[in-house]
């Protein structure tokens, strides 16, 4: 085989070269540790919770956070994203401080004023008074953008690490203090108001940001231009992830409902991780104008990241039936098959991410907005029809054939308008995608002649990598090295 060679390698061992490698090689080490921890931290103190409320209190808060995470998401109105990609972004902060500030105080002011319809139209009046003190959150995420832009941009995810664990205790310790005073869901709410407040700060500190505001009306424009597009892609984005448990609930009932989320959240173990710890450096590495200008840029991280996510897929798909047993018993078994389409969507769901980031880079926001409308018009449509034909199954492959022949070529498409080669798009997700259906199966099939469950699922696992790893390897080890020795591979 002949060496992977990329012309990147010029400009990434040049001027600023070894830097940004080591900067993403670092990003991404501190994202992967970051997402790990406060993923087991988060499911031990929800463990913790979920023994001191009732089942009634805590999903009074869910509703509340949902709103709050939904306005979190459309008051940052893409002003990140702007600040991260921007060639002059000092220039740029002080306008985007002050519309983000003005943007977050709107929306903390009206949240509070509305909470108690709100908590009523969503059938949680007593969600109200956490609505309303959930709200100060988005005043102080709004505050913050600037110092956070700045973060990613540099690849700072050791700080982002920090804060991230700072976030947790405090978040941790004010909520069970405050449960155990018997403030009830209240003290969920003061205690991710407590978290914000000290993330916000620290933000700035690590940053090595002061508070600055102004208004250059020349940059309003175009900030806005850029930033509302990315909102409305967020609050598409959640729809998207939402709107099948919702049409599935009505049209096949609660039983296929629960199959079908415990489906949904073992389907997200590997992804949620992979997804998260990629989603911290993409946005930064592909604004940098070596990066920006090589069309090949996108494959050279698509390729190995999603070899890494076709391997994860193959794998739980391969012992689905022993996994679902084995962790949840055979109660759940009617949830295995349904993980399988489960698990392509989310590998997909990776490259998607890493296209919108692109796209992003290149200032395209509205084309991830347009994609994203199509996305959720098809998905609801088709989950109609596949709910209504073939019940909880139906909903599982209706996302996944929207995702493949709708959401791909769209991004495809956009990624190449944007400067990127298709060919090597193409080159970057063949393989792996065709080594993951045949290990996938080649290990259901083997794990099926096994009795045990504990057996099975290890038979299983290990034929499917083994398969992965020879069919594989060869074209998916030297992309993953490259990418980690120089932040740049070759698709």
């Amino acid at each position: 085989m002949t060496a992977v060679e990329d012309p990147v390698e010029d400009s990434v061992d040049s001027a600023s070269g070894p830097s940004l490698a080591r900067r993403v090689r670092g990003g991404l080490a501190w994202s992967a540790v970051s997402t790990v921890l406060l993923k087991i931290g988060g499911l031990a103190v929800g463990v913790v919770i979920a023994r001191l409320l009732t089942p009634e209190q805590f999903g009074v808060y869910a509703v509340a956070l949902t709103i709050q995470t939904v306005l979190v998401a459309v008051a940052d109105l893409g002003l990140s994203t702007d600040l991260i990609r921007s060639k002059e972004p000092e220039r740029r902060a002080p306008t985007v401080a002050t519309v983000s500030a003005v943007v977050s105080l709107v929306l903390a002011v009206a949240t509070a004023a509305t909470a108690l319809p709100l908590a009523g139209a969503l059938g949680a009046p007593d969600a109200a008074p956490a609505i309303a003190v959930l709200a100060i959150t988005i005043l102080l995420a709004g505050v913050g953008v600037v110092p956070y832009a700045r973060l990613q941009r540099e690849f700072d995810q050791r700080s982002l690490f920090v804060i991230g664990i700072a976030d947790f205790a405090v978040s941790t310790v004010v909520t069970i203090g405050l449960v155990l005073l018997g403030w009830g869901v209240l003290s969920l709410a003061v205690g991710r108001v407590a978290a914000q407040l000290v993330s916000t700060v620290l933000q700035f500190v690590r940053a090595r940001v002061r508070p600055s505001f102004g208004l250059d009306r020349s940059l309003v424009r175009s900030v806005i231009r850029f930033g509302v597009p990315v909102a409305g892609a967020n609050i598409l984005s959640w729809a998207v992830l939402g709107v099948d448990k919702l049409i599935l609930g009505r049209l096949a009932g609660p039983t296929a409902l629960g199959y079908y989320v415990l489906a949904s959240n073992v389907s997200s173990w590997p992804m949620s991780f992979l997804g998260q710890a990629v989603r911290g450096v993409a946005l930064p590495l592909f604004s940098r104008p070596e990066v920006l200008a090589d069309k090949r840029a996108p494959a050279s991280v698509v390729g190995p990241v999603w070899a890494v996510a076709a391997l994860g897929a193959c794998m739980i798909g391969a012992g689905a039936d022993p996994l679902v047993a084995v962790v949840y018993g055979h109660a759940w078994d009617a949830a295995a098959p349904v993980l399988v389409p489960l698990l392509a969507l989310g590998g997909l769901r990776v490259v998607f991410d890493l296209f919108a980031a692109y796209l992003y880079a290149h200032g395209r926001s509205a084309s991830v907005l347009v994609v994203q409308v199509v996305w959720f018009v098809g998905l609801v449509a088709s989950l109609i029809a596949g709910v209504s034909g073939l019940g909880l199954m139906g909903a599982a492959y209706a996302h996944l054939a929207v995702s493949l022949v709708v959401v791909l070529p769209l991004y495809g498409v956009a990624v190449a308008r944007a400067g990127a080669s298709g060919l090597s798009l193409v080159s970057a997700l063949w393989c792996p995608a065709l080594g993951a259906v045949v290990a996938g199966f080649s290990g259901h099939v083997v794990g099926g002649f096994v009795q045990h469950d504990v057996a099975a699922l290890g038979a299983s696992f290990g034929v499917a990598a083994g398969v992965y790893g020879v069919l594989v390897g060869w074209w998916a080890v030297p992309r993953v090295r490259w990418f980690l020795r120089t932040g740049a591979g070759r698709g």
